[in-house]
């Protein structure tokens, strides 16, 4: 088969590959219905990541089951399964704990840009659904898989809470589903920062009801403004660099909480600083396990529709042109068709 490899910055191929195939007998083999890029993936791309050799890129996955191993039990062939980019045995006691992203047995997904991928941890990391969805139904269960598990995450994290105010710092597609998200969760006001015209609609469509386009001192003065000179109890960080860092504790009262999912590019913290603002923080890699069957449920009830995140979309063997899309921002988010 073909499938994408990332061999240094700016440097992807669609080129062919062995068949992935069972090689533990907790494995299961599917064929996916679509994939996609993520934000993640340009931080090697641009080369502000380091790679060690050609990279099989892909973490984004929903599709059928054609191949279990011996002892997968939760799963077979012929159903229509959601896994996330953290694979989990969902049985240890960091899964039990609701932190599946640090299970004892964790893998990242990877490889998934592709037709058919191989899936570790099967019972543990995929969730199916009672029957197979419908094609219009794909992108929306494709978000599922990481961007609006992410984007949850960062709500969760966050306490949102029915009738809070949140802030959310990042207009990329994790920030939008954490829009969606904090809507979902019952704030009576999300401010989303965007200063992106495109960006801002979907937020809008998403639930904010406040946009902020103003960025630095600026942009903590204007939330400042909407919240009365108090901040908001909860700030999603979606971005991961030091500026947005900067922007999510300024943007956050005393005593309120900062859900961060940015994967951190020269983040760092004084301590005297986070001792006098009295901020509380969780984040880190999205245990989306934990919010796959609700999510999933959501979707297939016609209640959200995170898909709408994708505004491009590619045959899996333009993938190339599709990374290039993001990079250059013409594309929030990428589907790859895969037929």
């Amino acid at each position: 088969m073909y499938a994408t490899i990332m061999y240094g910055p700016g440097d992807v191929r669609y080129e062919q590959v062995p068949d992935p195939r069972i090689e533990k007998p907790t494995d299961a083999i599917i064929k996916l219905s679509a994939t996609c890029i993520c934000g993640s993936d340009l931080w090697p791309y641009r080369g502000l990541s380091k790679q060690q050799g050609p990279a099989h890129m892909g973490h984004e996955y929903c599709g059928v089951v054609v191949e279990v191993g011996s002892g997968v039990k939760t799963v077979k062939p012929g159903q229509f399964v959601v896994g996330s980019f953290c694979l989990s045995d969902n049985t240890c006691p960091h899964c039990a704990f609701g932190f599946h992203s640090s299970c004892a047995q964790r893998e990242f997904m990877t490889g998934a840009q592709a037709p058919y991928a191989r899936v570790p941890l099967a019972d543990g990391t995929l969730v199916a659904t009672a029957e197979l969805p419908d094609g219009d139904m794909i992108p929306h269960m494709l978000a599922v898989s990481d961007v609006l598990g992410t984007g949850w995450y960062a709500a969760d994290a966050a306490q949102v809470r029915a009738g809070g105010t949140v802030v959310v710092v990042g207009d990329g597609a994790v920030g939008l589903m954490g829009v969606l998200a904090a809507s979902q969760m019952g704030a009576e006001r999300v401010i989303a920062m965007s200063r992106h015209a495109p960006r801002q609609k979907l937020a809008r469509a998403f639930g904010a009801t406040d946009i902020v386009t103003e960025r630095g001192a600026e942009g903590i003065a204007r939330i400042m403004d909407l919240t009365g000179g108090i901040g908001a109890e909860s700030v999603l960080e979606c971005v991961g660099m030091a500026e947005s860092m900067d922007q999510a504790m300024g943007a956050c009262r005393p005593g309120g909480t900062i859900g961060y999912v940015g994967v951190p590019h020269g983040v760092s913290f004084e301590g005297d600083k986070l001792f006098f603002a009295q901020r509380r923080m969780l984040g880190g890699p999205a245990p989306v396990r934990r919010f796959l069957p609700d999510l999933m449920d959501r979707v297939l009830q016609g209640r959200i529709q995170p898909g709408k995140v994708f505004d491009l979309t590619l045959p899996i063997a333009e993938v190339a042109a599709g990374y290039k899309a993001m990079d250059e921002r013409r594309a929030i988010k990428t589907l790859l068709r895969v037929d």
